[in-house]
């Protein structure tokens, strides 16, 4: 980086150091979430609910994907030193919010993890008010020597350099949100293979459910929430056995059970296929999906896999549910975490095949016509969602396109001084011929 003016070479230093440290911390943060809207649109439901604002949930969704392109493109602008006065104060005004919330959540922990690097990098509620003091701090100095050295890009292509990177998010997004997130930070990636505990517990646990705002949700006897918080206690129901514990490479756990008890071992140590179309909020599902979930129910059985459904739901919701879409598979019992960390989306489909995860991706993104090709089979069903792939290509162009620019950059400025030149040079010649004349 070149300096606008002279400067002192260790301000010139440190500010190109702050702009790495806080524009990487902000476009980290900003990636993070842009890959997993729905990880951060849970997030954001937390948060909500944990300081009562139930009236805003329905724009938790739309701030998921603001929230996420903001800070990635503010972390890149930052980085790169475009916009060198407005971004960093951009970013100081989302500092001034963030950092007092997050010591409210060090004090309280109302929300266990802030969520600010999404499943990539969870900190305690503590490390995340001490990382936010620290960009304070470093945003400060960039707002008061910032401009005092230049960035990559010059002011004529920096909107270029914005519009490319909110391009990059919103493509990223919309992977993510449609069908998976290009990138999985969570256990149950694709390809894990779970093996069930032999152990398994008889004991009789409970849930209780409990209503604030006209939402239901359903909590176990270490969470059930304090009595000025708002819930109102509605019922309390019982849960079937808990299933042996399923144990991942990475010793995490999965526990599906019906009426009848555990289903876990059955389905793991199963040699067939096997369908799991996940609910995580069943009542939010629309009877217009049943049509595409029956197609996907035939398509299963036709290829030989049984297929259940899975929910946190209540018993009443899971009846009428089955009442409404006249379902064709039996459902099972799933803890609500887990059911959002196996497969993103509302439903997601999930194949597991002799207990390992084939490939996951939302309902949505499924169409009746990919299912009725000839040559498309239960297992290269997903075959068109390559993630690493497009996730590679993704960041491959957005560099291409950064390069482009800085090239288009330096040769336009390097162009108008070649013509600056140009243009001085019959000035001087006649200057020169003035002073000649007069000497004569």
């Amino acid at each position: 980086m070149t300096t606008a003016r002279a400067s002192n070479p260790l301000i010139t230093a440190a500010t190109v150091i702050t702009r790495i440290v806080v524009g990487g911390t902000f476009a980290f943060s900003g990636f993070a979430k842009a890959i997993d809207p729905w990880g951060t649109y849970y997030k954001i439901t937390d948060y909500l609910l944990a300081l009562g604002w139930d009236s805003a949930l329905s724009l938790a969704l739309w701030f998921a994907f603001v929230l996420a392109g903001a800070e990635l493109l503010l972390g890149v602008l930052i980085t790169v030193g475009a916009y060198r006065r407005s971004a960093p104060i951009a970013a100081l005004l989302t500092l001034l919010v963030m950092t007092p919330l997050t010591l409210w959540l060090a004090i309280t922990n109302a929300v266990p993890d802030c969520g600010c690097f999404g499943d990539a990098l969870v900190l305690s509620n503590w490390a995340t008010f001490a990382k936010n003091l620290l960009l304070l701090a470093g945003t400060l100095f960039l707002i008061l020597s910032g401009t005092r050295v230049r960035g990559l890009f010059y002011p004529a292509t920096q909107w270029l350099v914005a519009a490319t990177t909110i391009a990059f998010a919103a493509y990223i997004a919309a992977q993510g949100y449609f069908v998976q997130p290009l990138l999985d930070f969570r256990p149950f990636k694709t390809g894990t293979r779970i093996t069930a505990d032999a152990h398994s517990s008889n004991s009789t646990d409970f849930a209780f459910i409990y209503e604030r705002g006209g939402q239901r949700q359903q909590f176990t006897i270490d969470n059930v929430p304090d009595e000025d918080s708002g819930w109102t206690f509605i019922a309390r129901v019982e849960l079937p056995p808990k299933a042996p514990a399923a144990t991942a490479v990475d010793a995490h756990t999965l526990a599906l059970a019906d009426e009848a008890g555990p289903m876990t071992d059955q389905i793991l140590a199963s040699d067939s296929n096997v369908i799991l179309i996940l609910f995580p909020n069943l009542s939010d599902v629309s009877v217009a999906h049943t049509y595409m979930i029956n197609e996907i129910t035939d398509f299963a059985l036709d290829n030989g896999a049984a297929v259940y459904g899975v929910t946190a739901a209540t018993d009443n919701e899971i009846a009428q549910w089955a009442d409404l879409s006249m379902a064709r598979y039996p459902m099972l019992f799933g803890d609500d975490s887990e059911i959002k960390m196996l497969a993103r989306g509302n439903p997601a489909i999930v194949l597991l095949s002799s207990g390992e995860i084939r490939w996951k991706r939302t309902l949505g993104s499924i169409t009746p016509e990919h299912l009725r090709k000839p040559q498309v089979t239960l297992h290269n069903l997903s075959d068109d969602f390559r993630p690493r792939e497009q996730l590679r290509n993704a960041i491959v162009s957005y560099a291409i396109a950064l390069l482009a620019i800085l090239v288009l950059n330096h040769t336009y400025t390097g162009l108008r001084h070649i013509s600056a030149r140009r243009k001085s040079k019959p000035q001087q010649q006649n200057n020169s011929t003035d002073n000649n004349t007069n000497n004569n």
